[in-house]
């Protein structure tokens, strides 16, 4: 399909954030601008979903915001927690200011009457995560939920209410509304299956390893002076070594890395002994290490 010429200004713009997205990718990046709509970002690891949102930030010109999901993860680093610290303080201060007997009856009332309008649980104690600080910014900013399957499935309830209304509720507070609709972006590497009901609140996109010709690209986007052969070989070999039975498929990053190895070595061409010795950077285990250099 013909992409509309704003889509494909934003790939553009990708592009000039050295990010090269395919036509799927971009609209889908497009389409969750324009609607205001969550977007999750699906594939193997490494493929560039993190640094998409990173991209996308730059091309957009928005602060980037990111919470990092892991097990056990909670509302108090996500979204909000009280400071507890700061509570008991407060709380001291004010007995000592209600048992100063020197000030007076007065004095006491006052003390009291602040208690009354100097709430324990008021703006001056609350500290803001990720998720409120997007939605309380001055500014619109790009939101990284990045590896939400780590997270507990109880975790993705918190989310509901930020995905479908763009706000959160505070019991001691009430409901805080987006001042600004966030980008926001939900990356998985699908180490388990993500309800319906988050999925219903997202649209969806699934990035995949690039084709060898992308990935060429790709490597002389990000390594300055590579040749044209190696780029190509890398690639090719790349793509075979990702379609082997291996424990981890290199990403893109590693790809990367590999190629400024032999770049930095000062090599225009796969060389089998140069290959091997720089493997590291390319492949993380050693059973694999062995199954790559036994293709070369």
């Amino acid at each position: 399909m013909n992409i509309p010429p704003a889509a494909r200004a934003l790939g553009e713009s990708l592009a000039r954030a050295s990010y090269l997205a395919d036509d799927t990718t971009v609209l889908s990046a497009y389409l969750a601008l324009e609607l205001g709509r969550p977007l999750m970002l699906e594939g193997p690891a490494g493929v560039g979903k993190t640094d998409l949102a990173r991209a996308l930030a730059q091309a957009t010109s928005r602060p980037l915001l990111r919470l990092q999901c892991y097990e056990g993860l909670d509302e108090s680093k996500a979204i909000y927690e009280w400071d507890y610290a700061k509570q008991m303080l407060y709380t001291q201060l004010l007995r000592e200011a209600v048992g100063d007997k020197t000030r007076g009856a007065a004095s006491i009332a006052e003390a009291a009457d602040r208690i009354e309008s100097d709430a324990f649980f008021g703006e001056r104690f609350l500290v803001a995560r990720p998720i409120l600080q997007a939605l309380r910014s001055e500014v619109p900013v790009v939101l990284l939920v990045d590896e939400v399957d780590r997270a507990d499935p109880e975790f993705e309830a918190l989310l509901l209410e930020v995905l479908s209304e763009l706000q959160v509720t505070i019991p001691e507070l009430g409901t805080i509304r987006a001042r600004h609709a966030p980008l926001v972006l939900l990356t998985t590497n699908a180490t388990r299956e993500m309800t319906d009901a988050l999925r219903r609140r997202c649209l969806h996109c699934f990035l995949d390893y690039p084709p060898p010709s992308r990935e060429v690209a790709i490597l002389e986007l990000r390594v300055p002076g590579i040749a044209k052969a190696l780029a190509e070989q890398l690639a090719a070999f790349a793509a075979k070594v990702r379609a082997m039975d291996i424990r981890k498929p290199p990403s893109i990053a590693e790809s990367i890395d590999w190629a400024r190895a032999l770049v930095t070595l000062g090599m225009s061409a796969l060389d089998k002994d140069a290959a091997a010795a720089t493997m590291g950077a390319f492949l993380k285990h050693e059973e694999d290490r062995e199954k790559a250099v036994a293709k070369l």
